[in-house]
């Protein structure tokens, strides 16, 4: 038997919740995640949202549109981008998350690597934590999760955004992606991490090039098989841009194909820009499961 058979019969059975700071969010149906980037400089967005007020406009829009998470971010994890210093990040996130929560009633994400502005996040009514270095940035952030009962996406990157272009070589991306997951899930769990509580998300174009994205979206199952929810970030990504030819912007169509073929591959949540058409999208896919069933 192969490996990747091995950990198939050991895997044990998918959850059909996620467990999270605010109770558990069901996962028979896809969720949708809604980007909100309060930076100067993320790839596609940067500068869109000068502050709480638009950040409550679109945030929302997205909910409106059928997002289940809103997703806040005051870093850009971009290839190259610079780190962010905490004061600032904080200053970014808080005022809006406090916003989301209060005005909205919103089910929040914070999109952070760093363990202290986790933890202000929380504090101000974040739910889940998504760091896209799977604890690796700053290994205090799993203690963090653990003692708020939060929801955590680990994502899969090597490197920093930095330094990832040059990470981006495998022998068999499919595998080392899946393993190196699991250590990262192991970890937190050994930090108090409840298994339920861990989502895992393969880093599309986080130290991958275009051909590596498209294999691991195609291999997708490899991860589903493990007994984690999985999250794909798939939105607007540069190897769409190579698929299609098009700039970040005009990638609409594209990834939201590229989301429905992830759920037929086993994904339960997506990360978005673009809520509506993402929704649609899906809900075809889902519609054509219970075609199938009946």
């Amino acid at each position: 038997m192969s490996p990747a058979g091995a950990l198939r019969l050991a895997a044990p059975p998918f959850q059909q919740g996620w467990q999270t700071a605010g109770g558990v969010i069901p996962l028979d149906d896809p969720v949708v995640m809604g980007i909100l980037n309060l930076t100067p400089d993320s790839f596609s967005d940067g500068g869109e949202l000068a502050g709480v007020d638009d950040a409550l406009r679109r945030g929302d829009r997205m909910l409106g549109a059928g997002a289940g998470i809103l997703d806040v971010g005051g870093e850009s994890t971009r290839p190259g981008a610079s780190e962010v210093p905490i004061d600032e990040e904080i200053r970014r996130v808080v005022p809006v998350i406090e916003a989301l929560v209060r005005e909205l009633g919103a089910v929040v994400s914070i999109d952070t690597r760093k363990s202290a502005v986790a933890k202000a996040a929380l504090e101000a009514g974040a739910v889940i934590v998504n760091d896209v270095s799977g604890g690796a940035f700053d290994p205090a952030i799993r203690g963090v999760v653990a003692r708020a009962g939060a929801g955590y996406v680990i994502m899969h990157m090597r490197g920093t955004p930095e330094t990832m272009r040059a990470h981006a070589g495998y022998g068999d991306i499919g595998s080392e992606v899946r393993d190196e997951l699991l250590e990262a899930a192991e970890r937190a769990i050994e930090a108090g991490v409840r298994r339920e509580a861990i989502v895992l998300d393969p880093g599309i174009g986080f130290a991958k090039d275009a051909r590596g994205s498209l294999t691991l979206l195609a291999r997708l199952e490899l991860l589903a098989l493990e007994g984690f929810p999985l999250l794909v970030g798939l939105s607007r990504k540069s190897f769409l841009g190579e698929v299609l030819g098009v700039p970040a912007g005009e990638r609409v169509t594209g990834s939201a194909v590229a989301a429905a073929l992830a759920r037929e591959r086993g994904a339960h949540l997506f990360r978005v820009h673009d809520v509506e058409p993402t929704v649609q999208a899906l809900a075809v896919v889902e519609a054509l499961a219970r075609a199938g069933e009946a």
